[in-house]
């Protein structure tokens, strides 16, 4: 039996094919029978340009119903889907073709899928091995170059019917889409969950406050990053009222601050449910769908996922197993060798504990692990003090080169207050290694296009602060 990821999901669409599946901003709508035959037709014309399976076909655009079309179509020609963010430049571009070495290259879905209409549709998915590659992702290369995580058809069947089942999809759930295509919590987490229930789709081309309301009026389930979440509640039209007919909402790809998930709660009596997961095993744990949800706490490793923590403290690098672990990095067998354990692991390289009930709390990269006169400073700890002070809206904690302590504690602070006075009230809250030695105060945390903060660059940024 083949477990190509198209026959799954074409398995769970709904009997009546008229359903809508996208539910467009202009009051249209594309139907499951329109989704599967432009991803018939696809296939179809993938397979009479020459591409076979294994080979890989790459994708950069915005947003569309069509380029869904595209991932399907490859998935059931027996390709690997290569998505591309739109806002690279060209030479990033070229480095991820040169690398990936794809068939097609398609830019203009909307185009591309109408003339595919031209094609013989394919009538019989292509037959694949729960081990074959079906998608290359690349990470977002914040150190070093972009590497291709390798994500087959059986891994990403395993997390998404965990996901599915964990978040208590229906086929009369309706999705607020408004994420991006080209990374995982778009394109797998809450595109699968949906295709999985037959459900419809609110798509949005991106997150818009007025387009959001309006969606959230006919949604059941809205999954988003923290952006979306601090954009909502800073908006006095997003009302307990406009919230009430939503039943989840859903938060990842970067820390959720504390007080945007009590500031949630007290506008809509909900709780978010926070997840953790990333390129690599896309979903690795998830707060419960009944029962406490926790400002701060990812949950617990969803079922079928192995964690533990490395190192002999209680505070210690992530390692996880489990059949929805990628497969390697591509063309990168040193890279793979060496983020992977003798008994099979895969060293996320995320830092983070577990309490005494088993839920996961996460601390940082190990990267970002800041050793100040020897001692260990995880961020996070330092970061979740000086968000509750007056005038901070956020802040990321990085360490900076100073000659005495090897490492000094600085804190970028997106927000207003006085340096001294911010600086003792952390002491006083905190070990004094642990206290920033410096605040910076600035109107923007860089970010990447997930809403993750860069620190790598708030490093270069300010590498020089101790000197003089």
């Amino acid at each position: 039996m083949s477990a190509n990821l198209y026959d799954l999901l074409e398995s769970r669409f709904p009997a009546d094919r008229s359903k809508a599946c996208f539910l467009l901003s202009d009051g249209s709508a594309i139907s499951y029978g329109e989704l599967e035959r432009g991803a018939a037709h696809v296939a179809g014309r993938l397979v009479a340009e020459g591409v076979a399976p294994g080979d890989r076909v790459a994708l950069q655009a915005e947003k569309s119903a069509a380029a869904i079309m595209v991932y399907l179509g490859v998935l059931k020609a027996g390709a690997v889907f290569l998505p591309l963010n739109p806002a690279y430049t060209a030479s990033e571009v070229d480095y991820f073709l040169g690398d990936a070495e794809p068939k097609v290259f398609v830019t203009d879905p909307p185009a591309w899928v109408s003339e595919a209409v031209d094609a013989a549709p394919m009538e019989t998915t292509v037959a694949r091995g729960a081990g074959d590659l079906a998608c290359l992702i690349y990470t977002s290369g914040t150190t070093g170059r972009s590497k291709g995580a390798m994500l087959s058809h059986g891994a990403l069947a395993a997390n998404a019917l965990a996901l599915h089942e964990a978040w208590g999809f229906t086929p009369d759930d309706v999705l607020l889409h408004a994420l991006p295509i080209f990374h995982v919590h778009g394109l797998f987490v809450a595109l699968h969950c949906a295709l999985l229930s037959g459900c419809a789709m609110v798509w949005l081309p991106k997150f818009a406050d007025a387009e959001v309301l309006a969606g959230l009026d006919r949604a059941t389930v809205m999954m988003g990053v923290p952006t979306f979440y601090t954009r909502l509640v800073a908006n006095p039209g997003f009302t307990r009222a406009r919230a009430q007919g939503v039943r989840l909402f859903v938060c990842g790809s970067a820390p959720l601050l504390p007080s945007t998930f009590v500031e949630f709660e007290e506008r809509t009596g909900q709780r978010i449910l926070e997840r953790y997961g990333m390129s690599e095993a896309v979903i690795i744990t998830t707060n419960p769908l009944a029962g406490g949800r926790l400002a701060g706490s990812v949950g617990y490793p969803l079922p079928g996922v192995e964690l533990r923590i490395g190192g002999p403290d209680q505070t210690g690098v992530i390692e996880i197993r489990g059949p929805s672990v990628f497969s390697g990095y591509w063309q990168m067998p040193e890279k793979t060798t060496e983020d992977f354990t003798g008994d099979g692991f895969f060293i996320t390289g995320d830092v983070g504990r577990r309490d005494p009930d088993g839920r996961v709390w996460i601390s940082g990269r190990a990267k970002d692990l800041i050793i100040s006169g020897g001692y260990n400073v995880y961020p996070k700890e330092v970061e979740l003090v000086l968000d509750e002070l007056p005038g901070v809206a956020e802040s990321a904690v990085i360490g900076c080169p100073h000659k005495d302590f090897g490492e000094g504690v600085v804190a970028v602070v997106m927000g207003t207050g006085d340096e001294a006075a911010m600086i003792a009230e952390a002491r006083r809250q905190l070990a004094a290694y642990k206290a920033p030695k410096r605040i910076v105060f600035v109107d923007e945390l860089p970010r990447n296009a997930m809403g993750k903060v860069q620190k790598n660059l708030l490093r270069q940024q300010y590498e020089h602060l101790f000197e003089g």
